[in-house]
């Protein structure tokens, strides 16, 4: 049997052995967690680098952003829109016209209004133009919610416009909204009261979005009203057809030369 200082050695060096084993592995194991923080806290760096380097196009576009349409766009929704608006009307005059011929108690609208156009009509037709415009401008001065709604319409549909396109965008809906509201619809009805009340009703409600508010619905509506009472007059939609498209080419050329957002436009 060796020695007990010699077997107190051999335990005393083992048990130092297995010590130093134990420290190591401790060592070892902070070590390897503290490389690991310090690689997920660079990892993590490194992503938001890379989110703040992100192209910021990609991101949702602001709440007030409004993109405008092109100029082709609008050019070409205005003549898909009013073609549809005046082959309603057409539709309208023309069933209500074979519906009369076969006996129906239905008004011929081809009969009740006609395109017919006489001299003392000019007369009329001036008489529109300064009425609407006139009141147009005070309103645009006295009331600001109209103003508002008036504004927001005609950037979205002006602002990318040359001057002679707002030829296209003023005659156009006149012409054709007039042929379905005063020209169809009002004399379906009865050439009375009621029937203009209707007609500018409907025309009014149906000026409500793209920007414009209830101001711009009530506005258009009172238009419907003066435009159905002079069809009345003169038993012809051609002079609210001259009446509308003569006051939008107004209105939109004023727009155009005393409005901010077409020059701003311009010097893009």
């Amino acid at each position: 049997m060796p020695p007990f200082h010699q077997c107190c050695n051999k335990v005393f060096s083992v048990e130092g052995s297995r010590y130093s084993i134990c420290s190591f592995a401790k060592k070892s194991l902070k070590k390897s967690r503290r490389d690991v923080t310090e690689a997920a806290g660079d990892l993590l760096d490194d992503k938001f680098v890379q989110n703040d380097n992100l192209d910021t196009s990609l991101n949702p576009a602001a709440p007030n952003s409004n993109p405008l349409p092109s100029r082709s766009a609008v050019l070409q929704a205005c003549i898909i829109t009013c073609g549809l608006i005046a082959a309603l009307g057409i539709v309208i005059r023309q069933v209500s016209h074979v519906a009369s011929v076969e006996g129906l108690p239905v008004f011929d609208c081809s009969t009740e209004v006609s395109f017919g156009f006489e001299m003392w009509h000019l007369e009329l037709i001036t008489g529109l133009v300064v009425l609407i415009s006139s009141c147009r401008y005070l309103l645009l001065k006295t009331w600001p919610d109209f103003a508002k709604s008036s504004e927001a319409a005609n950037q979205q549909v002006l602002s990318s416009l040359q001057p002679l396109d707002y030829i296209v965008v003023a005659f156009l809906p006149g012409i054709s909204e007039e042929l379905l509201f005063r020209g169809a619809i009002l004399p379906l009805l009865g050439m009375n009261w009621n029937s203009i009340g209707i007609a500018a009703l409907i025309f009014g409600v149906l000026h409500l979005g793209n920007g414009r508010k209830y101001s711009f619905a009530i506005w258009a509506t009172f238009v419907g009203l003066a435009y159905g009472y002079a069809t009345i007059l003169s038993s012809s939609v051609a002079v609210p057809m001259a009446s509308h498209a003569v006051n939008n080419l107004i209105g939109g050329l004023l727009w155009r030369y005393t409005s901010n957002t077409p020059n701003q436009k311009l010097n893009e």
